[in-house]
């Protein structure tokens, strides 16, 4: 069994960091799909792919033994959930979507996380982790404004990758508890693949080249670090505790989006960002005074 110390400000720091480059390889969905006409879920399928071969130098430091696992049906239902999740959020971005527009709705993820580990992990969700991912979420409603837009099927996309990456996340943290961090990072990226090949297929398979190829590769590397990253937060805490840190994706996107897309948020997504980053300030704040409070004097 995987004992691992649980450590939150690790944790927190790894679900930054997987954000971050969850952003870089959403710029790079972003132009291959909706900027240079590459089908989704040829997207999705080769980003994949090439993180998997990326990953390939790991499996043979660790060994096939490290692909062992106790829990075949709980990878499989990772990666379903994971697949149908992927093919909605790059699909979102290739409709033309803004990328505030679909980031934000993702951003609805930490409820379905939060609630899931209350009911399904046995996880504590304090008062103060609720009103932390409250923060959060109205951030990313002031961002959306579904009051100004309203919502079409379309908005349905990025709900969809949401509540199955919520539900993606929780197994995750499940198997965190008896199965290491490369484990369970190489099982995603193995079967990942041929079943984003299949969506693939029936959406008439396509094979990148010149620019688009370059950027692929390049998105590929930056999955598997984001992936990485992720189970690593995973391991170190709390489901319920990474996932309000999981808002700042949001400050990641749009600054990504700005240096490298060039888009730059005028002053009225600001006040937005600035309650995702005071949700995910609090909580980290009021978990540390919560812990100084227990420790023995």
């Amino acid at each position: 069994m995987n004992q691992t110390t649980q450590n939150p400000l690790k944790g927190a720091l790894f679900m930054v960091l997987a954000g971050m480059a969850f952003a870089l390889a959403n710029a790079v969905t972003w132009t291959v799909t909706y900027k240079m006409g590459f089908k989704p879920q040829s997207d999705a399928f080769w980003q994949y792919a090439i993180a998997l071969v990326f990953s390939f130098p790991f499996i043979w430091k660790s060994g096939l033994s490290s692909l062992r696992t106790k829990h075949p049906v709980l990878h499989l239902a990772r990666i379903l959930l994971s697949v149908v999740g992927v093919q909605a959020f790059t699909q979102a971005f290739a409709s033309g979507m803004a990328p505030w527009h679909v980031i934000a709705l993702v951003m609805t993820s930490p409820f379905f996380v939060m609630i899931g580990a209350a009911v399904l992990l046995g996880e504590r969700v304090g008062a103060n982790r609720w009103l932390a991912a409250i923060i959060g979420f109205a951030g990313a409603m002031i961002l959306l404004r579904p009051w100004e837009s309203g919502f079409t099927v379309m908005t349905l996309l990025p709900i969809a990758a949401a509540v199955t990456w919520g539900g993606a996340s929780l197994i995750t943290k499940r198997l965190t508890r008896d199965e290491s961090q490369t484990s369970i990072t190489m099982w995603l990226l193995v079967l990942l693949t041929p079943i984003n090949f299949l969506f693939s297929a029936q959406a008439g398979f396509e094979v990148p080249t010149g620019n688009v190829l370059w950027l692929l590769l390049l998105g590929g590397v930056i999955m598997y670090f984001a992936q990485h990253f992720l189970t690593l937060s995973y391991a170190a805490a709390d489901a319920a505790f990474v996932q309000p840190f999981d808002d700042l994706k949001l400050f990641s996107n749009i600054l990504v989006s700005w240096l490298v897309l060039s888009f730059a948020p005028d002053m009225t997504y600001w006040p937005g960002i600035i309650l995702v980053f005071a949700g995910s300030a609090y909580l980290l704040w009021s978990e540390r005074q919560r812990q100084t409070a227990v420790q023995p004097a």
